[in-house]
């Protein structure tokens, strides 16, 4: 028996990867993909690699009874509409910012406040490398932020092995791809101006920081740039521990989070032109890549992570998650690795 599943902002960047992935899916079947902008058009009008699929967009004030409703909405549309998602389906998977935080007091400091913050708490993060345990029969389902996510597991085995803990500030620097901006992401993200770019468009107070400290439960000095990429986020994270480590302890600590994740890669310093972490190397699939570098002049780890930020950071983690709370297999729907050479820009 098939589940059927809906696509609320179906006609955004990330909900045309929830299409594609989910067409694709042993265990779905998409019954509904809504779109104010393309309401009655077919999918294939907003999404052209998704023209074999005979589905048309539908206004999302008439939300079909489902399965599973993921939601690929702007930050305030799902908590505004959280009822009637839920009315309309057992399974809420929020890709927005709305649930990704567990407390009111951190939307009131990164956010505008929170309407329904008496929710936050049944909420569950999605990213299975950190809350696999807690995902079985959730049902709502916060996907993590791209940032977030590359950097969280980047730096989780660290946490982990005890490396890194909440007395230690440390520097992340991400570098992320224009689809990050979304299909409607304004002047900066148009070819013109995002062409040859290295832009720092956050130094500063940049939100998924609040994710990282919150669930890594460490402190962080968080800045990202805007790079002439369509698809990818990269974090490099500067560590330094309070006591020596070898390559031999980073190395056990990455085998012992990750060495049984199907989706986690790690790549530090092999041989051959790709020897850490890199966007291309996982476009358009649901892989991240992790790995590191010691200083042997002052003990700083290096940390570098990768992940394409549509599907490890976003629409990927929603169904990898989303496998796992119904009982899925957790690597269907998500088998592709990704394709060599690659243009990324």
């Amino acid at each position: 028996m098939t589940t059927t599943a809906a696509v609320v902002g179906a006609s955004g960047f990330t909900g045309g990867e929830l299409l594609r992935l989910l067409s694709g899916h042993p265990e779905f079947e998409v019954t509904q993909a809504t779109s104010r902008q393309y309401t009655r058009k077919t999918v294939g009008y907003a999404h052209p690699n998704l023209r074999h699929l005979d589905l048309r967009f539908s206004d999302p004030a008439d939300l079909e009874s489902v399965d599973v409703l993921f939601a690929a909405t702007p930050h305030g549309v799902s908590m505004e509409h959280i009822d009637a998602f839920r009315d309309a389906a057992d399974t809420v998977v929020d890709l927005s910012a709305d649930f990704r935080l567990p407390e009111a007091a951190l939307y009131d400091d990164w956010y505008d406040g929170h309407d329904r913050p008496e929710l936050l708490s049944e909420a569950t993060y999605a990213l299975p490398e950190l809350t696999r345990e807690d995902l079985p029969g959730a049902d709502l389902i916060a996907a993590g932020g791209c940032n977030a996510t590359a950097t969280i597991l980047g730096l989780l085995p660290l946490v982990d092995a005890g490396i890194v803990d909440g007395d230690q500030r440390v520097v992340v620097d991400v570098k992320v791809g224009s689809s990050e901006g979304g299909a409607g992401g304004g002047a900066a993200s148009s070819h013109p101006e995002r062409s040859g770019v290295v832009r720092p468009y956050a130094p500063t107070s940049h939100r998924h920081e609040a994710e990282i400290e919150t669930y890594l439960g460490t402190r962080v000095a968080f800045t990202v740039h805007a790079v002439e990429m369509v698809r990818g986020a990269s974090a490099t994270c500067h560590v330094f521990p309070d006591e020596p480590v070898t390559k031999g302890d980073l190395w056990g600590a990455y085998r012992e989070t990750y060495g049984d994740e199907p989706f986690v890669r790690t790549v530090a310093g092999g041989g051959g032109v790709y020897r850490y972490p890199e966007p291309k190397a996982v476009a358009g699939s649901n892989h991240a890549e992790v790995g590191f570098e010691l200083d042997p002049r002052n003990g700083r780890v290096v940390v570098f992570s990768a992940i394409d930020n549509m599907m490890k950071g976003s629409a990927g983690q929603a169904v990898h998650a989303a496998n796992v709370a119904l009982g899925f297999e957790e690597t269907a729907g998500l088998a592709f690795t990704g394709l060599h050479p690659v243009g990324t820009p």
